[in-house]
């Protein structure tokens, strides 16, 4: 399989030593690009660094944010200060932000649900994606994404690491979004999440590593790393039916068309 594009990755989590390894062995693995993704906002710099590790044939690019498990350590940016921060070509997106209700306790939900608004119009200003992390806040990120394109107009957004249910699925398509599946696609007991994934607009779908974490099958146990987006490629792939390489070109064709900024 080639031309794949693993849209969410974390390469602030590997050394520099690894990174030219990493990187041989993602394009051997059939990538032709892939996101690092921001989960502090004051270590954005080092999020837009690493995309300095770009090669002619493997691209690299950024998201700027904040992830909700950091929202007490982190400065609440405005809306506006966040936009700033993404100007340069190399951020081709805003996050991760969104809710997480499986870490965080009910007294700093208020908190994460500011920033996430924060992130929200950033994206709407600037036109960027905004990448969002669900953990068991479904009805309160479905509330808040609706709530926020009635009251102030559409954004574009892709629910990163879908393991949610048909619902937020049903609900965030209808808004436009699109949904990226990760490992979790893989795993012998997520057939709910496969089947969302089998159900969903091939338009609108993307699939990512979240490396280091949630290594797909047959590499469970192992540390995740961006050249198995393949593996998860080719099992989403299969749940729909599709050829690997016709599935890797609508993916990435899909890629191109909500990160914009990507193409330039």
């Amino acid at each position: 399989m080639t031309g794949l594009i693993d849209t969410h990755c974390h390469l602030d989590h590997f050394t520099h030593e690894e990174l030219p390894e990493l990187l041989d062995r993602a394009r051997a693995a059939g990538l032709d690009g892939m996101v690092t993704i921001g989960t502090r906002i004051s270590r954005h710099e080092e999020q837009k660094a690493l995309t300095g590790h770009s090669r002619p044939d493997l691209r690299i690019w950024c998201a700027i944010g904040t992830h909700p498990d950091h929202v007490e350590e982190e400065e609440l940016l405005s809306a506006e200060a966040l936009a700033a921060l993404s100007t340069p070509k190399e951020v081709i997106a805003i996050g991760e932000s969104g809710l997480d209700y499986f870490h965080g306790g009910e007294e700093v939900r208020p908190l994460q649900q500011q920033h996430f608004r924060a992130h929200i119009g950033a994206a709407r200003m600037t036109g960027l994606p905004l990448v969002i992390h669900a953990r068991a806040a479904d009805d309160d990120i479905g509330a808040i994404l609706e709530d926020e394109t009635a009251r102030n107009g559409a954004f574009p957004f892709l629910l990163h690491c879908f393991a949610s249910g048909p619902e937020l699925a049903r609900r965030a398509l209808a808004l436009g979004g699109y949904l990226s599946f990760s490992g979790i696609a893989t795993f012998p007991k997520c057939e709910d999440i496969r089947s969302v994934a089998a159900a969903a607009p091939i338009d609108r779908i993307f699939v990512e590593t979240d490396s280091p974490y949630l290594p797909p099958v047959p590499r469970r146990g192992k540390r995740n790393e961006p050249g198995y987006v393949a593996f998860t490629a080719a099992k989403v792939a299969e749940t729909r039916g599709m050829e690997p390489e016709a599935f890797a070109a609508q993916t990435t064709e899909n890629f191109f068309r909500l990160f914009k900024r990507a193409a330039a």
